[in-house]
């Protein structure tokens, strides 16, 4: 087996027993129950969109694991409205507002979630205008927050094209938040930094230079990458040894990486150097890490060797070496 070969195996063998990878295949599952209900509103973006006269509103919502707000309440009411921040931005769309709902034992246990939450809403200029709280007589707290925003002209996940380039975008201005897979590029960055990167996104939608968008989540790349995949019905190849990442960072760990800021955009071959450019003017690092495919399979690539990953809802993913 070359050096190659044997990288990548170990690299598949690691996202086979991710957990958070093996949730992203069932995912489809978990909101299927909402397809009937939706009416003209495609389910399974980062964002519902509902036209709205010339544009469309952005709904999207998120909740934090029980684990994570016991174990960080801080980090996760800053993440609560950060993640809802990042899924407007990857559906070409601005933020209007926030609200929350929590559950929490006490004003003391409230506190601390609350700070986090009010320092990512300053830092990101997105008001918290209300949602539903409660403090309970005992039990652990729940954390959940949803975000409405606008858009002019949309990026999904329902519209990458066979023979688009696959560009990764993330922000490694940041380090690991404790011994989570968080890459934390936002607390304590510049306010006007912040907003500024988000607002490529929408940039990018409006002057039709991206195909198809969506954020980097708990799946990490390879999840979030075959999410993309199962809405658009279209396959692709990713270059493994071609991601962007910071310097002495294990590429095993960051695969499984939930960054603060990062996408995956589907672009046309002659727009990929524009937007490169954008990004890399900011100080973002973007790269071109594979290619979409009309075939509905997704292959992972290190040099010379590739690997077709297996995605299916009834089991976690497996591998093929070709």
């Amino acid at each position: 087996m070359s050096t190659d070969a044997a990288t990548l195996a170990g690299l598949v063998d690691f996202l086979a027993k991710s957990v958070a990878v093996a949730e992203k295949a069932t995912i489809q599952q978990a909101y299927a129950p909402a397809q009937a209900l939706a009416g003209e509103v495609r389910v399974g973006d980062d964002c519902a969109a509902i036209p709205d006269g010339t544009g469309f509103l952005l709904f999207a919502a998120e909740g934090m694991l029980a684990s994570f707000v016991a174990q960080d309440p801080w980090f996760a009411g800053y993440s609560a409205v950060m993640v809802n921040l990042s899924d407007v931005a990857a559906m070409g769309g601005r933020p209007l507002a926030i609200v929350d709902i929590l559950w929490t034992p006490g004003h003391e246990a409230a506190a601390e979630i609350w700070a986090g939450m009010t320092a990512a809403s300053q830092a990101y200029g997105v008001p918290i205008v209300g949602g539903h709280t409660t403090l309970t007589a005992g039990g652990p707290a729940f954390l959940a927050a949803a975000v409405l925003g606008r858009a002019h002209r949309l990026l999904t996940s329902f519209d990458a094209q066979p023979g688009d380039d696959l560009l990764m975008v993330v922000d490694l201005r940041g380090a690991w938040r404790r011994d989570k897979p968080f890459w934390n590029a936002s607390v304590g960055a510049p306010p006007e930094r912040l907003r500024a990167d988000l607002e490529l996104l929408p940039h990018l939608a409006e002057r039709g230079l991206c195909h198809a968008a969506k954020d980097i989540s708990n799946g990490g790349i390879v999840g979030t990458l075959a999410m993309l995949l199962e809405c658009s019905g279209v396959g692709a190849e990713l270059w493994l040894d071609h991601l962007p990442q910071p310097e002495d960072v294990n590429l095993t760990k960051w695969l499984s990486a939930f960054p603060s800021y990062g996408y995956l955009l589907s672009v046309a071959p002659e727009d990929s150097t524009e937007i490169i450019e954008l990004f890399a003017a900011r100080d973002l690092a973007c790269a071109k890490v594979g290619r979409i495919t009309a075939e509905p399979r997704l292959l992972l690539g290190y040099g010379e060797a590739r690997v077709e990953l297996a995605w299916s809802a009834a089991s976690s993913p497996d591998a093929t070496s070709l």
